[in-house]
């Protein structure tokens, strides 16, 4: 599968997959990893939605990268998400154990990381951002989830999705 964002990026090396049920997520790259139910919680806020911990999240389309984290405690909240290593193939972001306990993941457990996407002012999706700054990680056993800010990280807020 290709994914034009100004120029073809090959999505083979990553899978993603969602079951009829909604209740599992699979993305697959070396290590799969499932979030078990719907709902994601987030440990602390997310930034700039401080008011709201619970969400749903969706894969956008089958074999696709992309997913929804819809708010259940506001319908009017959605944020689109990429499985980053579709894209980005050295983004790879050190999760320090502050980050891991944050999420309740041991060491050794991958977690799964999405990064946030800004599609605001955007034509279209191949001229949205993505925030590589600050990833969500999201415990696959329990749906605990937190931002996480890579403090000291050459990683951009707002990276081009064409690039």
């Amino acid at each position: 599968m290709t994914m034009t964002t100004g120029s073809t990026v090959d999505m083979t090396s990553t899978a993603v997959q969602q079951d009829t049920v909604q209740d599992q997520v699979t993305v697959e790259d070396q290590v799969t990893v499932v979030v078990s139910g719907p709902e994601v919680h987030f440990s602390a806020p997310l930034l700039g939605l401080e008011h709201l911990t619970r969400f749903v999240l969706e894969q956008v389309e089958e074999d696709s990268p992309l997913f929804s984290l819809r708010s259940v405690e506001d319908a009017g909240v959605s944020l689109l998400l990429l499985a980053p290593e579709a894209v980005f193939e050295d983004y790879a972001p050190s999760m320090d154990a502050v980050s891991r306990a944050a999420v309740g993941l041991p060491a050794g457990d991958q977690g799964l990381l999405l990064t946030v996407v800004n599609a605001a002012g955007a034509e279209s999706l191949e001229q949205a951002t993505v925030n590589l700054l600050a990833p969500i990680l999201i415990n696959p056993n329990s749906g605990t989830a937190a931002q996480i800010v890579l403090t000291g990280s050459a990683y951009p807020l707002r990276q081009p999705l064409s690039a």
